[in-house]
């Protein structure tokens, strides 16, 4: 009874919007998504558009933290296979300044909810230009030697969770895997067992130049936790 009346007066007074439609919400106290967007989103099958999108973006690029924990749900029931087994969740690192920009690092903040210890083991050790725009070819160069370990991993972290490990890298979206293939390269030249790649959503590939080659050895898994391209 409380709740509904705090909605109905800071609806009234201050009609905050959805942050994926941008209708008025009706329940503001339940969150700043509406509950259609949030069907729309789990309904989107990791496709990065629409409500999903929007969400995303709201959660990322407009500082709305709280939005981690629902979204990591989507990513849990979608990732079930990938995190089963898992013995610890790598979140993809932000470059410094990006991460002091921002404020947080939206991949760790959807790791702290998922169900197994989440280990900063990697160091983006360069700032990289953003992905957007560019082929696939162009991407891996772009982020080739982009990570490393982290110089804050103690040689007793790194053998109790790294090597000889199952691990998870998480990130929010991918398009060609560039970003997550470079930060598994780095894993498993730690000795890493296996490394599976565990996105929230997945943008479209535009054309075949933005595609990148299979590689990878049998310790490092395909990206899942997203439908696959019919394209590939």
């Amino acid at each position: 009874m409380l709740t509904g009346l705090a909605d109905a007066i800071v609806a009234a007074c201050l009609a905050p919007t959805c942050a994926a439609c941008h209708r008025v919400l009706e329940s503001p106290m339940a969150g700043p998504v509406c509950p259609s967007c949030w069907m729309d989103a789990r309904a989107a099958s990791g496709t990065y558009a629409g409500a999903l999108r929007n969400i995303i973006h709201a959660f990322k690029y407009e500082g709305r933290r709280s939005l981690a924990r629902p979204l990591a749900e989507i990513l849990r029931a979608r990732g079930t296979e990938a995190l089963a087994g898992a013995q610890c969740i790598v979140p993809v690192p932000l470059y410094v300044t990006r991460r002091l920009r921002r404020g947080f690092n939206q991949a760790a903040e959807l790791a702290r909810y998922l169900d197994a210890p989440v280990v900063p083991a990697l160091w983006r050790v360069r700032s990289t230009a953003p992905q957007a725009g560019l082929t696939a070819v162009e991407r891996a160069r772009n982020v080739r030697g982009a990570f490393r370990l982290s110089p804050l991993l103690t040689s007793r972290m790194r053998k109790t969770s790294i090597e000889n490990r199952v691990v998870v890298l998480v990130d929010d979206v991918m398009t060609t895997g560039a970003t997550l293939r470079a930060c598994a390269a780095a894993l498993d030249a730690a000795g890493a067992r296996e490394i599976r790649m565990l996105t929230l959503a997945r943008a479209p590939l535009q054309k075949a130049a933005d595609r990148l080659p299979d590689v990878g050895g049998d310790r490092i898994a395909v990206p899942v936790g997203v439908e696959p391209d019919p394209r590939r």
